[in-house]
């Protein structure tokens, strides 16, 4: 029996709440003999989807918790198969008896991380592009993140991938009917509008590339701040993320290494990165080397705030370069013509202006709320499938029209995950907890 078949046979179980100990622990079973289970903990049936008291014994006899019993048969479930809740107390030696007690039914066994997820995706209950928002609604801290994921779990992307595989179809049949009909007299030509319409479909789907894309969403605005030795740069760093998170000192060289952290503000995630100080001459080897890493940081970045001369800032990049003029509070401070903000981290000074500005350009280059974002692998498949629809565009033999309309519907069947490898589908539902 391969690995994908005794997967899809097990009865899995596991913890789908929170750690313990709390007010209630919610174990989920699922899987055929899910049924099995209950008969062997509660020793009776249950009606379905009605919330019952149930005693739960193990195979003893002996009485482990009173519980809330819920027993839903498939398929109209979350996994699509027969799935057993007990809502039990939430301390951890109850959570232990219990998890213990379904160990030793035979056909059980424990879930893997994801592996509820993955079985709602492969029974049909959930696509891909809905599986992939459910993994970063479990991950989002903010109050964006969560918006833009619910509009993936909800099902917004994948609505318009079946607007535009219908559009499709209807391109494709009318190839067809050329192909197929060519020597009749009432198919002699593709419609007249087939152009106009394939390059409608194109455009539309090309506008998707210029959306914000979810890795930027999900890993946060990254915020760079570069400039020489004992510019300030750590100390606005740790004003900026609200925590002495770098060591600051009057000694140039204190910071060797890139420091990252993450924070939200005004409900919008941020990765502030405080780097060593860019300057030719250095110390020592592992200054050198944070030197080097500070410049690979600043080509990464979103946003540089950059604290030394001003003009002498990262010409290379994929973002933006502010002039911050820093330390304002201290005499004889580097002055600067046209710096996008004057600031004090210690005195506080400029710091409101400066984080209202950076929420307005990170607001920018984020989706809106509720709007859904693409990921890497998703762009990707859009791109290849607004790619294929030009090569359809761009020829008219109907052959190899047919051939890029083809490859437009294998790049839509991947995104929903008609087509997929299973190292893909491993990597995408490990991201997910022991449960989900």
């Amino acid at each position: 029996m391969g690995r994908a078949t005794r997967w899809m046979s097990d009865t899995i179980f596991a913890l789908s709440s929170g750690a313990p100990p709390a007010a209630i622990a919610v174990v989920r079973i699922s899987g055929p003999d899910a049924a099995l289970a209950l008969t062997a903990l509660a020793g009776r049936k249950l009606p379905p989807r009605k919330a019952v008291t149930v005693s739960l014994h193990n195979a003893d006899g002996a009485l482990l918790d009173r519980a809330l019993g819920l027993w839903l048969p498939g398929p109209a479930t979350a996994t699509g198969e027969d799935t057993l809740e007990l809502h039990c107390h939430g301390g951890r030696a109850v959570v232990a008896a219990v998890e213990a007690a379904l160990a030793r039914v035979p056909g059980l066994r424990r879930a893997e991380a994801g592996e509820f997820t993955r079985r709602a995706f492969t029974n049909g209950r959930i696509d891909l592009a809905e599986a992939e928002g459910l993994a970063d609604l479990l991950a989002s801290e903010t109050e964006v993140q969560r918006q833009t994921a619910m509009a993936m779990v909800g099902g917004v992307f994948s609505r318009q991938i079946g607007q535009w595989r219908e559009r499709l179809l209807g391109l494709s049949a009318a190839v067809e009917a050329v192909l197929d009909f060519a020597d009749e007299d009432d198919v002699s030509a593709l419609p007249e509008d087939f152009v106009l319409r394939l390059t409608a479909l194109r455009e539309e789907i090309a506008l998707w590339l210029d959306r914000p894309r979810a890795e930027v969403l999900r890993e946060g605005f990254r915020v760079v701040l570069a400039g020489p030795p004992n510019a300030g740069k750590s100390t606005l760093f740790n004003a900026l993320v609200e925590s002495d998170a770098a060591i600051t000192a009057p000694v140039a060289g204190t910071t060797r290494d890139v420091l990252t952290h993450p924070v939200a503000i005004s409900g919008i995630p941020f990765r502030f990165v405080d780097t060593a100080g860019l300057r030719d001459a250095v110390g020592d080897t592992v200054e050198a080397i944070g030197v080097e890493r500070a410049r690979a940081a600043a080509d990464a970045a979103d946003l540089i705030l950059w604290l030394g001369p001003e003009g002498q800032g990262p010409e290379q990049g994929l973002g933006q370069v502010w002039e911050i003029e820093a330390q304002v509070d201290v005499p004889g401070h580097a002055r600067k013509r046209a710096p996008r903000h004057r600031l004090s981290a210690i005195a506080g000074d400029g710091m409101n202006a400066l984080r209202g500005d950076l929420v307005a350009t990170a607001r920018a280059a984020l989706p809106r709320p509720g709007e859904a974002a693409l990921s890497m692998r998703q762009h990707r498949l859009i791109a290849e499938a607004a790619e294929a629809l030009a090569s359809a565009e761009a020829v008219r033999d109907p052959l190899l029209v047919a051939e890029g309309l083809r490859l437009t519907r294998v790049a839509f069947d991947a995104l929903l995950g008609r087509t997929t490898t299973e190292d893909m589908l491993d990597a995408l539902f490990g991201r997910f907890c022991i449960g989900k």
